[in-house]
C-alpha cells in the first residue's frame, strides 16, 4: 500500500507500564486509525504533527474504531522536512566471532539480535541485568505499582500489593528517566541453559550542563558550548528545571508525607512533569547512560558490540527524541579509565567533568568529527591526551630469561600395601583377591627430556593418573626452588631461569586463598595498586562494581575460576602453571575462560603450562606446544 500522509490526533500512554504500552490515533484520508505501539515511542509524538503511515495489514474494527496491531504498519514522523522512521522498533542481527588467541580460526560465535525493548518481558529482563550494575547487593533497582490502587513499592522482583494482594506491575527502573530508551542484546542461537538477554544499552538525551576540571583545579563551565553549537545539546530532557517551581516543591513534600520515601516521591512527582519535559527536548546529541552485560559474558567483546549497535540505532532513528539529526554521542563513565570498550568502539576522550568523571564522544557527522579533531589539536588539554584515556597499568611482565629445560627427568613413587590394620571382615575380602602385603614401586615420569621456551603456552594432555600433575609439580618446584620432595624429581635435572616468578593453580594443593575480603581488596593487596586491581578484574571478565565488592564465596563457579586467574595475575608472574582449571565448568564457559587465559598470557608475555583433557579447551588455548603424558613418557606433539 502507498504510504499516506496524516496528522496525529491523540496519544494514549498509561501511567502503569507506559514503557511497553501505548497507542497513537492518527487521521489519514478522513479516517481515524489507532496504532498500537510501545509507550516509550508513542510518548515522543504530539497531537497535530505530520506523520506518514504505511498500512501492511487491514485494520481491525474494535469498539467502533479501526485498530492496527504492532506488526500491521510502518510510521514515519515528519520533522524539519525530513522523514524519521519511528515504527517498527529498530532491530539488527550481529555475528561476533571469537577467534583463537593467535587469530587463525573461529573458536565460537555469538549470534546476537540487538533491538529496542518494547515488551514488559524485555523490561523485566533489564531489571534482572540492572542488579549487576550496582555496587551493593542490597541496592533496589526498580519501582513497582499496583494496577488496582496505584500504590508504589520498591524491589528487585515484583512484590504483591499489601492491600489488594495482586502482583504489582513494573513502573520504573531506578536511575532511568522517562526519556530513556533501551536497546537489548538477545542471543539468537543459545543453549537451553543460557539467558535470553545478555546485555542492554540505555540511551538518554545529553545532560543539561557540563563543566570540565582543569589541571590546576579550576572548573570551566559550559565547556561543550565552547567547541560545539549550543543547539546540539539544548533543549534537553530536564525535568529538574521544571521541578524548581514552588508549586511542584509543595507537591513533592505532599507525596513524601504520603509514602515516607524520597525515592518514591520523586518517581510520583516525575509523572506529573515528564510530559512537559518531553515536549521541550530536542537535541542533536545522544548520551550512553548505561551499558550492562551479563556477568557470565563479560570480557568477551559483547560490551563493544552493544555500543556499536547503539551507535547505529541512534544514527538511523535519531534516538531518543526522533527529531533532529544526531551529530554526536557522549558518554560519562568512570569505568572507561579501566576498560577501553568505548574507545574500541571509536569514542574519543575529551575531558573530565568537574566531579572528575571522564567524558568521551563519538561523531555521527563529518562536522562533529572535524570539531572533535580540532579540539584535540588546538586545546591544550586535548593536545595533551590526544583523545586517548585508557592507559594499561598491568602491561607486560619481564619474560623468562631463558627456557625451562627437563633433562633425563624421572619421578618414582613407592607405597606399602598392608592390610593388617584393617577390620577382619575387610581383610578376608582382600585376601580373596590375593592382597595381603605388598610394596608398589613405579615411575610416574621416566627419562623425560623437554624444553619450554619463554612465552610458550603449553598444553599438557593425558589420561587421569598418567602423570600430568606430577610434571607440573616438578616444573613449579624448579621455578620456586622449593625443598619439598613432592616437587623434586627422583633423577635428572630441571633447569628454570633465575628470574622465574611462578604462580600455580593445582586444585586442592596450590590455590589462591580467599577469605572474607572483597575481590578488589584481595587483588589490590597482591598487586599493590587499586587501579591496577580494577584493570586485572576487568581483564578476566569481572568488570563491574558488583564483583569488586563481592566475596569469593558469592560467585558462580565460572566467576570463581576467573577470580582465581585474577589472583594469579596480581602476583605478576612470568610463569603460570594451571592444572585442570575447567573440570567443573560447562563446555561454553570452559571455552570462554580458556580463550581468555590464552589471550592474557600472550598479551602479558607470560609463559603458561596448562593441563587439560578437554578438546574445546585445547582449541581455545591455541597452545604453541602440546605435551602428551602417558604413564612415564612425555611426548612433544608440537602446536595444535
Amino acid at each position: 500500500m502507498i504510504p499516506l500522509r496524516g496528522r496525529v490526533k491523540s496519544i494514549s500512554v498509561p501511567r502503569v507500564g507506559y514503557r511497553w504500552s501505548g497507542a497513537v490515533e492518527v487521521s489519514v484520508n478522513k479516517a481515524e486509525v489507532v496504532l498500537l505501539m510501545a509507550g516509550t515511542v508513542a510518548q515522543w509524538l504530539r497531537p497535530g504533527e505530520e506523520v506518514i503511515l504505511e498500512v501492511l495489514s487491514d485494520p481491525k474494527p474494535v469498539d467502533g474504531r479501526l485498530v492496527l496491531e504492532r506488526s500491521d504498519y510502518m510510521l514515519w514522523r515528519v520533522w524539519g522536512g525530513e522523514e524519521v522512521l519511528v515504527w517498527p522498533p529498530w532491530s539488527r542481527e550481529f555475528r561476533l566471532q571469537r577467534k583463537d588467541p593467535l587469530g587463525k580460526g573461529v573458536v565460537y560465535e555469538y549470534r546476537v539480535l540487538a533491538r529496542e525493548a518494547v515488551t514488559e518481558r524485555d523490561y523485566l529482563e533489564i531489571v534482572q541485568l540492572e542488579q549487576y550494575h550496582y555496587a551493593s547487593k542490597e541496592e533496589v533497582v526498580a519501582v513497582w505499582r499496583c494496577p488496582v490502587c496505584g500504590r508504589y513499592a520498591e524491589g528487585n522482583v515484583p512484590p504483591k500489593c499489601p492491600e489488594h494482594g495482586v502482583p504489582m506491575k513494573l513502573h520504573e527502573i531506578r536511575a532511568s528517566l522517562p526519556s530513556s530508551r533501551f536497546l537489548i542484546l538477545e542471543l539468537v542461537s543459545r543453549k537451553e541453559y543460557e539467558p535470553r538477554v545478555v546485555g542492554y544499552v540505555r540511551m538518554d538525551t545529553p545532560i543539561p550542563l557540563m563543566s570540565r576540571r582543569l589541571p590546576d583545579g579550576r572548573v570551566e563551565k559550559l565547556v561543550r558550548e565552547r567547541f560545539f553549537p549550543k543547539s546540539w545539546f539544548h533543549p534537553t530532557f530536564w525535568p529538574e528545571a521544571l521541578a524548581k517551581r514552588s508549586e511542584l516543591l509543595r507537591r513533592y513534600r505532599e507525596l513524601y508525607s504520603i509514602y515516607g520515601s524520597r525515592k518514591i516521591a520523586r518517581t510520583a512527582l516525575g509523572e506529573e512533569i515528564w510530559e512537559e519535559a518531553l515536549k521541550w527536548a530536542n537535541t542533536a546529541a545522544a548520551r550512553v547512560a548505561r551499558v550492562v552485560i551479563h556477568p557470565d559474558y563479560r570480557g568477551d567483546g559483547l560490551g563493544v558490540l552493544a555500543v556499536e549497535a547503539a551507535i547505529q540505532w541512534v544514527a538511523e532513528r535519531r534516538i531518543p527524541e526522533m527529531k533532529k539529526r544526531k551529530h554526536v554521542i557522549e558518554v560519562i563513565a568512570q569505568m572507561a579509565r579501566y576498560n577501553p570498550f568505548f574507545e574500541k568502539a571509536g569514542f574519543k576522550y575529551m575531558w573530565d567533568t568537574a566531579s572528575g568523571r571522564p567524558v568521551l564522544m563519538y561523531p555521527l557527522s563529518e562536522e562533529a568529527r572535524e570539531r572533535i579533531e580540532n579540539y584535540l589539536k588546538t586545546d591544550p588539554l586535548g593536545r595533551l591526551h590526544g583523545g586517548r584515556l585508557y592507559r594499561p597499568r598491568f602491561g607486560r611482565v619481564e619474560p623468562l630469561a631463558g627456557p625451562i629445560v627437563l633433562e633425563r627427568v624421572s619421578k618414582e613413587y613407592s607405597s606399602e600395601l598392608d592390610i593388617s590394620g584393617m577390620p577382619p571382615d575387610l581383610q578376608e575380602v582382600l585376601r580373596a583377591f590375593g592382597v595381603e602385603k605388598r610394596r608398589v614401586e613405579r615411575f610416574v615420569l621416566r627419562d623425560v627430556n623437554i624444553t619450554i621456551e619463554p612465552g610458550d603456552v603449553v598444553a599438557v594432555v593425558g589420561a587421569s593418573g598418567a602423570g600430568k600433575t606430577t610434571l607440573l609439580r616438578i616444573i613449579y618446584g624448579a621455578a620456586t626452588s622449593t625443598n619439598d620432595p613432592a616437587y623434586k624429581p627422583s633423577e635428572g635435572e630441571v633447569k628454570a631461569p633465575d628470574n622465574a616468578r611462578a604462580s600455580a593453580l593445582l586444585p586442592g594443593e596450590l590455590e589462591p586463598v580467599f577469605g572474607e575480603e572483597t575481590l578488589l581488596e584481595h587483588v589490590a593487596r597482591k598487586v599493590g595498586d587499586p587501579a591496577t586491581a580494577v584493570e586485572i578484574l576487568s581483564y578476566v571478565g569481572l568488570s563491574d562494581a558488583v564483583f569488586f565488592r563481592a566475596r569469593f564465596k558469592e560467585l558462580s563457579t565460572g566467576q570463581k575460576e576467573r577470580a582465581k586467574l585474577a589472583s594469579l595475575l596480581a602476583e605478576r608472574p612470568n610463569l603460570i602453571i594451571i592444572d585442570e582449571f575447567t573440570a567443573h565448568l560447562d563446555t561454553l564457559t570452559a571455552t570462554r575462560v580458556a580463550r581468555k587465559i590464552g589471550k592474557i598470557l600472550r598479551e602479558a608475555g607470560i609463559t603458561g603450562i596448562i593441563a587439560t583433557n578437554r578438546p574445546e579447551v585445547l582449541e581455545a588455548l591455541s597452545p604453541t606446544e602440546i605435551l602428551l603424558v602417558g604413564y612415564g613418557t612425555v611426548t612433544q606433539l608440537g602446536p595444535r
